[in-house]
Formats: structure tokens, C-alpha cells, sequence
């Protein structure tokens, strides 16, 4: 059985999702010890709970110790089953992380499944809605995952109720990313979505974010989707593509925070991205890693820099797999290259 220290690195709740997907999809059992042991409030919360559940309740996996707050966990793989299942975050816990998880383990299903969830479906710490939806989705669905989302209704912190779906359908197979090409951006678009508050505060991130990318000659379709939620709560995700790359970047609404701060610092990280000649965003690179790590062939790419979360995702993943990562440093970025 393999052994995580699951305070390796940044030691968050990421070495638990992608331990049980990866446990799940090469049928490797794992223990995981020390979960999120650096944390304020260490073990399983109600969010990792649920993937860990669902992922038991769709591939008829064995688990031990399996209870929330629990810093210790066995994880007996199964075999994946089709069909339609409901789920429960029970708590403003991120949806798309959930999903993340859910699509990373059933890469191998042999049937198509149907989940819908609810919790939260923009919140801090996570991708938010359309950040997953229009970025990280199309960018799997290149490589050959065949998944579709949709939202119902969003969820922000602390009530939750926010509910999605998704359908995950077999695959042949993973195919590399090949993104180390140059890129020339011109549009960007973007969704601004708001919950329980002025509309006044949504058209001001709108208008702040048109303002700042005219300022740097790009075109902007920014559209404002309001949602009747349980919590009130606002952001906007911005994306832009260019010669088959996607770069995007989200900002959720906070107290204090003016409607034109967020407006610019959205576009602010975007164009950070843009300027650097990256072809994934250092949030994207991150979450397609095990991808990246699991096709057949060589995955290539430009990032602006490898965060901490991305080198403790390479860590984990060579717990499981014989894979090479390579980073070379060039002017504004860094090329990496993944294979086996």
C-alpha cells in the first residue's frame, strides 16, 4: 500500500483529492497520514469529505477512517460504475473542486455518469464556477476528456445551496497537451455574476474591467449574470484565447474591496499572464497537471512561474508515476516539459 504525508508542501486539502483520484484511476490502495496536518483546522473537512464519499459511492471503494476531522485515511480502490448520483456538500464547500476530483477518477469509467451537487459553487480557495466552466473544462475536453457541466444555481460563502451537474462520458484516451506555440490576444471575455445585492456593484466591476482592458488595446464582451442565492456575494471571471490557448483569470467580491479595485485587479492578473507569453495560467497548470502526467506522449507549455500547490502536485504525482517534469527558465516564463 502507498503512504502520502499529506503535510508534504503546501499540505492542503489538494494531496487528499488528487490521492484518491489517482488511487482510484491506476488502482493503486493508498494511506494517507498528517491530512492537512499545517492547517488552522487539520483532518477531513465536510468539502474533502464529500469527494472522498463520492468517489467511494461510484467506484465501490473501502475506506477507513472516513469521518470528518479524521487526519488519517485507507483508500481501497474499486471499479467505476456508471449511473446518476446526488450529492450534498452540506456546507459552502466548492463544487468545482469536488468535480475536479470526480473527472480526474473517472477517466477510466467504461459508463457514463450523471452527478448532481450542491454546496458552493464560488468561493475562496477554489476555481470559481466560470473559471471551471470556460477555462479548465475546455481545456481537458482538448486533451480528450469528454465532460459537461452546468450550473443551476450559484452558491456563495457561508449558506451554500449553489447546485450543478455534470456528466462524465468513457474516453478513449488522454491525448498530450502541446501549447509551447506563440499566442497573440485581442478580445477578452468575461461573466460578472452577483447574488443578493446591488446591481449597481456588478455594472461597476463591469465597466472598471472594460475600462482597464481598453486602456491595453484589448476588446472586452463582458456579460452580468444575477442569480437569486442564500448568501449574498459577487465576481468575475475574465478569459481570452488565442491559437488553441485559453488564459483566464477570477476575482471573487470582499468586503472592503471597492467594485473598481476588483475590476482592475481581475484584468491586472490576466494581463500579468498575457505579458509573460504563458500558454497556461499558473492556476490552470496546476489543476491539468495529472493530466499532463497520465497521457501518452509529451505534454509542453509556458507558464509565468510554478506556485507552491503546482510542486507539491508534481510530488504527489510521482508517488504514483514514473513522470518527468522539466523547467527551463526563459526570458518571461518557464517551458515545462512532462513525460514518463
Amino acid at each position: 500500500m502507498l503512504e502520502i504525508d499529506g503535510s508534504y508542501g503546501e499540505g492542503g486539502g489538494q494531496i487528499l483529492r488528487n490521492a484518491i483520484a489517482l488511487s482510484t484511476i491506476l488502482n493503486k490502495p493508498v494511506k494517507i497520514k498528517n491530512i492537512r496536518a499545517n492547517r488552522p483546522n487539520p483532518g477531513i473537512k465536510a468539502q474533502h469529505y464529500m469527494v472522498i464519499k463520492s468517489i467511494k459511492e461510484i467506484s465501490g471503494a473501502k475506506t477507513e477512517n472516513l469521518e470528518i476531522g479524521s487526519q488519517i485515511l485507507t483508500f481501497l480502490p474499486g471499479k467505476l460504475k456508471g449511473g446518476n448520483y446526488k450529492f450534498d456538500i452540506g456546507t459552502a464547500g466548492s463544487i468545482t473542486l469536488v468535480f475536479q476530483a470526480l473527472i480526474l477518477a473517472s477517466l477510466k469509467t467504461d459508463n457514463e455518469i450523471f452527478i448532481k451537487l450542491t454546496g458552493g459553487s464560488d468561493v475562496k480557495w477554489a476555481p470559481a464556477w466560470d473559471y471551471f466552466r470556460n477555462i479548465f473544462i475546455p481545456i481537458i475536453k482538448k486533451i480528450g476528456v469528454n465532460v459537461d457541466v452546468k450550473l443551476i444555481e450559484r452558491g456563495y460563502y457561508p449558506k451554500g445551496g449553489g447546485e450543478a451537474e455534470i456528466t462524465i462520458n468513457p474516453i478513449s484516451q488522454i491525448k498530450p497537451l502541446k501549447l509551447d506555440i506563440e499566442t497573440e490576444f485581442s478580445k477578452v471575455n468575461g461573466i460578472v455574476n452577483i447574488g443578493q445585492l446591488s446591481n449597481s456593484i456588478s455594472k461597476r466591476i463591469k465597466h472598471s474591467a472594460i475600462r482597464t482592458l481598453l486602456k491595453n488595446n484589448l476588446l472586452a464582451d463582458i456579460s452580468i449574470e444575477e442569480h437569486s442565492t442564500l448568501s449574498p456575494g459577487t465576481g468575475i471571471t475574465l478569459w481570452s484565447e488565442s491559437n488553441n490557448v485559453i488564459l483566464g483569470s477570477s476575482v471573487l467580491g470582499e468586503r472592503g474591496i471597492s467594485s473598481e479595485e476588483i475590476g482592475k485587479n481581475v484584468v491586472n492578473n490576466l494581463l500579468s499572464e498575457i505579458n509573460s507569453n504563458s500558454t497556461l495560467d499558473v492556476f490552470i497548470f496546476d489543476q491539468v497537471l495529472p493530466y499532463m502526467a497520465i497521457a501518452k506522449g509529451e505534454s509542453r507549455c509556458f507558464v509565468k512561474k510554478i506556485s507552491n500547490h503546482a510542486q507539491t502536485n508534481m510530488w504527489l504525482i510521482k508517488q504514483f508515476l514514473d513522470t518527468k517534469f522539466e523547467a527551463k527558465q526563459e526570458e518571461n516564463n518557464m517551458r515545462i516539459v512532462v513525460n514518463k
